[in-house]
This record gives structure tokens, sequence and C-alpha cells, in this order.
């Protein structure tokens, strides 16, 4: 097992570090989706194609070297269908197709994955109709990849182009200023089945994938709250000498390296370990989901009343943090999976 980031891991880490800090600044994050940001995403870095094999286009890496460049998105808070795309290319990759996968290899689609939730789509083999409440970077996203009902009972996956006619998409107002969500209808929508649906680990390495993003969004808010306790003077000492502040950005330290600690061992058990990842994917989203909110609220409130500002930036990782902690569940259904994975 290695819980330490390789040479080559490394350089991928400073290189989407260094681009997202020059192409898409913390102060963009509010402005939303920027079509050319994408694009240079993928024409300089190729990250869309990082883990699609190098048989469509990609690059062939594996799902830590996906978590390295989501920890760098995620603490850049980058707006767009990045992730929503990353969560799709894994399910793609279970299912393979090679026009999406090119595409998405090629950064010419955007995907989204619809992710369980209670929602079923039916298709007749050419069409598909169901309603999805809730579908990240529904807007932005070309293809929706979803599991549907077949005619015959059996699961599918299926891809629907999200301009094509039957198919209705309303953004939704969200509580994360910088990604988007959106409510797809579908009536009858052309669809292309890929092939039965293929359950094994696929929403594991989702799991995986969020809390890469999530181990970002923590490590940037800790960050920053260390930066401010150093120069912010109160009572003629600077905030980060007394006890209380000193005490919390310490337990925030702790949990940022359980929570590191738990993303590496995931991501390399999904490599290297698959009969070790559905233990790992739960405990990280029970621990990581919880933890990441928990640090990105205690940095908002150690901010102060400038902290609870519009124009700073504390509050967008807040929101972004309870976004990312309900996405695939809360907490507690995780916790639930893994006592019984653990059969406690």
């Amino acid at each position: 097992m290695k819980l330490v980031l390789g040479e080559e891991q490394r350089q991928l880490q400073e290189s989407v570090r260094s681009f997202l800090g020059t192409a898409s600044p913390l102060r963009k994050a509010r402005e939303g989706y920027d079509p050319q940001v994408y694009a240079r995403l993928n024409g300089e870095l190729g990250l869309s194609g990082l883990i699609i094999p190098e048989e469509y286009g990609g690059a062939g890496a594996g799902l830590t070297e996906l978590s390295v460049a989501l920890e760098e998105t995620g603490a850049a808070l980058l707006p767009g269908p990045f992730l929503a795309t990353a969560f799709a290319a894994i399910a793609l990759t279970a299912t393979p197709d090679k026009e999406l996968l090119s595409g998405i290899a090629e950064g010419r689609l955007a995907a989204t994955l619809a992710v369980p939730a209670g929602d079923e789509l039916t298709c007749d083999g050419t069409s598909v109709s169901g309603r999805l409440a809730q579908v990240l970077s529904g807007m932005e996203a070309d293809v929706l990849v979803a599991p549907a009902t077949a005619a015959d009972g059996g699961a599918v996956m299926v891809a629907v182009e999200l301009t094509a006619p039957g198919v209705t998409r309303t953004a939704l107002e969200t509580l994360d200023l910088t990604r988007g969500q959106a409510e797809i209808v579908l009536d009858g929508a052309p669809c292309r089945v890929l092939g039965p649906r293929q359950d094994g680990g696929v929403m594991d390495r989702v799991c995986v994938a969020l809390a890469a993003e999530q181990l970002g969004v923590m490590r940037a808010a800790l960050d920053a709250i260390v930066a401010y306790a150093k120069i912010r003077v109160a009572f003629g000492r600077y905030i980060g000498s007394y006890q209380g502040v000193k005490h919390k950005l310490a337990d925030m330290h702790n949990k940022l390296e359980q929570a590191e600690s738990i993303v590496r061992y995931a991501a390399w058990a999904a490599d290297e370990a698959p009969d070790e990842l559905p233990e790992a994917a739960a405990l990280a989203q029970a621990y990581i989901g919880r933890a990441c909110f928990e640090v990105a609220r205690d940095h908002l409130l150690l901010h102060g009343g400038i902290g609870y500002t519009w124009e700073h930036d504390a509050h967008l990782f807040y929101k972004r943090a309870k976004a990312d902690e309900v996405l695939l569940g809360p907490p507690r259904i995780h916790r639930a999976r893994l006592a019984e994975l653990l059969e406690l």
C-alpha cells in the first residue's frame, strides 16, 4: 500500500495547481462555468481523459492520479462539469463506448452521470423516459449517462444527448454558487443503450473521486485560515497566538491528515486491491463528507465578521463542502453501509 504520492503524481499535482492558479484563480469561482478554462484544462493537461484507456485516446491512468487532479480542482473550487465528467468517465470504463470515451478524452464532450437516488428511467431500446430530480452540472453537460430499466426488466446503461428532442432541462437554485445542478425530464428522448449495467465498483469509485475533491476543499480552507491567523491582530496580538484558535486549527489539521490517509488508501484500493474498495469507499464518504464540512465551517467562523461578508470567499468553501457532503447521500447512509460491510 502506498499512502505517499510518487514523483510523477507530485508533478501532476504541481501542474494542475499551477494551471488553476493562473487560469481559474479563486476570485473567478463565483463567476461560474467558463468553457474556455475547461477547454484549456483538457487541451493543455488532458485531465478529462486521465482515467480513460489509451485505446480510446486517454492517458490510461488510475484513480490515484484522478484523485490528485480532483484534489486540486476542489481546492480551486473549479466551476463547471469536470467532476460530473469524471463520474461519467468512471461509469463508462465499466461499460465502454468508443464514441463517448474518445469525445471525453479529447475534451469535445462534457458528460454527467445520473447518480441513483430513487429516480428511475425506463428504456424501450431506442428511447428513454423518466425524471431526474437533481443532476450535477446538468445544464453544462452535453451527454447524460444513466442507468435505466429495459423493457425486459433488465438494468442497462444508456447515453442521452441533452440537446435532443424530448429532453427538458431546468436549472435548479442550489446552495453551491460555483457549480450548478439541473432537473432533467426525458419524454421519449432518443438514447443509445451502452450495455448491461455493471455495478462492480462504479459507485465506490465515484465515492472516492468525490472524497478527493473534498480533501482539496479541506486543504484550501485550512490554508486560508492559517494564513489569516498569522496577520489578523485582535487586542494587540495575532489571533493565531490565542489558545482557543490554536487548538481549533490543530483539530482541523488532524481531520485533514486523517482525510488524506483515507483518500490515498481508497484510491490505491481502487487501482490495486478492488476487494478492499467497498469498505474504503464507504469509509471515505462516511468520514470525509462530515470532516470537510466541519473544517469549512470552522474556517468561516474563525475569520470572524469578515468571513460572513458576501465579498469574502469563506462562504464559497462552506457551501461547496455542504453540497458535496450530501451529493451522494448523507454520511449516515455511508456509515450504515460501512457497518454492514464490516458485519457490525
